[in-house]
């Protein structure tokens, strides 16, 4: 099978603190984003997706992370496109500084997660416990 046209593979960091995980909404051109994990989509298949995890996180959060171990695959299927999802535990290293793009940020208890993250948060998270 090949991956429909427009389809995506993304990758980034679940980054867990004191039963808190890390998430963020950004502004896209089509609105805010729910709360996603930081990351975002691979751009270049020279690199490896632990170097995208760690460019994206760089870039939405302004940290670096060190990669603790990689996380289920998560596939998502969105008007007729295909989603993968790469994640990877991850350790923070720095202190947050959101990009341009973020409108907000928080750390939330994983037992109680907001009610509009993405789909995929839930799994992760779940998945975790």
């Amino acid at each position: 099978m090949k991956l429909p046209e427009g389809s995506i593979i993304a990758s980034g960091p679940v980054i867990i603190e004191n039963g808190k995980v890390l998430l963020n909404k950004e502004q896209k051109d089509y609105g805010v984003t729910p709360w996603f994990f930081p990351g975002g989509e691979v751009e270049d298949f020279d690199s490896s997706l632990e170097d995208a995890c760690r460019r994206e996180v760089k870039e939405e959060m302004g940290i670096d992370v060190e990669i603790i171990k990689p996380l289920k695959p998560v596939m998502l299927h969105k008007d007729d496109k295909v989603i993968v999802l790469i994640h990877y535990l991850t350790k923070r290293i720095g202190e947050v500084t959101p990009g341009e793009n973020i409108v907000e940020w928080d750390w939330h208890d994983i037992n109680d997660l907001p009610e509009d993250c993405a789909e995929n948060v839930y799994e992760v998270i779940k998945e975790l416990q």
